[in-house]
């Protein structure tokens, strides 16, 4: 099979997974060097997995064997790194969200046009062995017509947990541009493009204190709304409920819920890649968990990066695409904007849904043998 050179930007807290998985779990991808700021952290990585090169971003962007740029920064990076990459003639794969700003997103998406490039972004879990089962159920009929959807987030925050919990009280941050993308993403695939959202937020402290290590003790601004709730009205006429939050301490709410003419299918969390799967057809009283039939049920972070390789030999429309990512941050910043203006937004951009992986697949493969 031809493999695909890899460059990785970013060596932070989410790297490991992925250069795992690029390094050893997908068949089709290579990883030739890894960036970051801190070169002691690089060259870290660079020995751990195996890489050949540790480099400065510059020095990785200059080198004409590496195709795919994945770029792990933090959000208020993602942009200009993934532009330089972009400019210097490579296919970038970005971790969500895809921008801070629409207005950068859709220049992204546009220079991508201009120079014949792929753009993928995080999330990749919808590509997982759950999110696809439930794709199939619902492309096959079992619940009929999806008329409506609920989408759930429901948390304390990070603070207590994450190494560096500043930037998710910052501008980009907040739970909708944290976790909204793994929900949105999931609705994407298994509904369809949106049109209209309804929103309103709040922000139930003004500072969080951190309890993690190495900053325990530390004050946080809070500068993003902590609460977002809303409405989002589907191209194929499916209303959904969503709600994001940090400023909650418990719930049973479900993840997500798909409800259809024929039964309601229950989602197995967007940010995991298995089950379970619920299916309760009309008329049953208990729901069914239905086996998983695809590969891909354990934490396969990469997915994506590996598809867009896919897509880079065999051709065709690679899954977590730009056109995705970008209609995804135009729905998460309509929460905002309709909160703010105390109006609906009807949304400009649009996408496909991506193309469903085939069960049955080997590990390691994203094609047929």
């Amino acid at each position: 099979m031809d493999k695909i050179n890899i460059g990785i930007i970013g060596c932070g807290n989410i790297s490991g997974i992925y250069l795992t998985n690029l390094t050893k779990t997908f068949a089709n991808t290579r990883v030739m060097a890894c960036a970051d700021l801190d070169m002691d952290r690089a060259a870290a990585a660079a020995e751990q997995h195996g890489i050949p090169h540790a480099l400065s971003t510059g020095e990785l962007l200059e080198r004409g064997d590496i195709q795919i740029v994945v770029n792990l920064t933090t959000p208020k990076h993602h942009y200009e790194v993934s532009r330089q990459a972009l400019l210097a003639g490579k296919h970038v794969y970005v971790e969500k969200p895809l921008t801070l700003s629409l207005e950068e997103g859709t220049a992204l998406v546009q220079l991508v046009r201009e120079k014949g490039l792929m753009l993928g972004c995080a999330p990749d879990t919808f590509l997982g062995a759950g999110l696809q089962l439930c794709r199939k159920l619902i492309d096959d009929g079992y619940i009929g017509k999806p008329v409506a959807a609920t989408a759930f987030m429901a948390c304390h925050g990070h603070e207590g947990w994450h190494p560096a919990p500043e930037f998710y009280y910052q501008a980009g941050g907040g739970p909708m541009f944290d976790m909204g993308p793994y929900y949105l993403t999931a609705l994407a695939s298994l509904l369809g493009p949106a049109e209209t959202v309804c929103g309103m937020t709040s922000a139930a402290y003004a500072e969080r204190i951190i309890t993690s290590a190495p900053k325990f003790g530390q004050k946080i601004p809070v500068e993003v709304p902590t609460h977002v709730a809303g409405t989002i009205r589907y191209r194929n006429g499916a209303v959904a409920t969503m709600i994001t939050s940090f400023d909650i301490w418990s719930s049973k709410l479900p993840r997500i819920e798909i409800y259809g003419t024929g039964g309601t299918l229950s989602v197995p969390d967007p940010n995991t890649f298995g089950g379970p799967v619920l299916l309760q057809p009309a008329g049953r009283k208990e729901a069914l968990e239905i086996p998983l039939i695809h590969a891909y049920d354990e934490n396969s972070r990469g997915i994506g990066v590996a598809d867009m390789a896919r897509s880079l030999v065999a051709g065709g429309t690679h899954r977590a695409n730009g056109e995705m990512a970008l209609h995804v941050l135009e729905i998460m910043h309509a929460f905002h904007t309709s909160s703010g203006s105390a109006q609906y937004v009807q949304l400009k951009t649009s996408c496909e849904r991506p193309a469903p992986l085939p069960p049955g697949l080997v590990k390691g493969y994203l094609d047929p043998a």
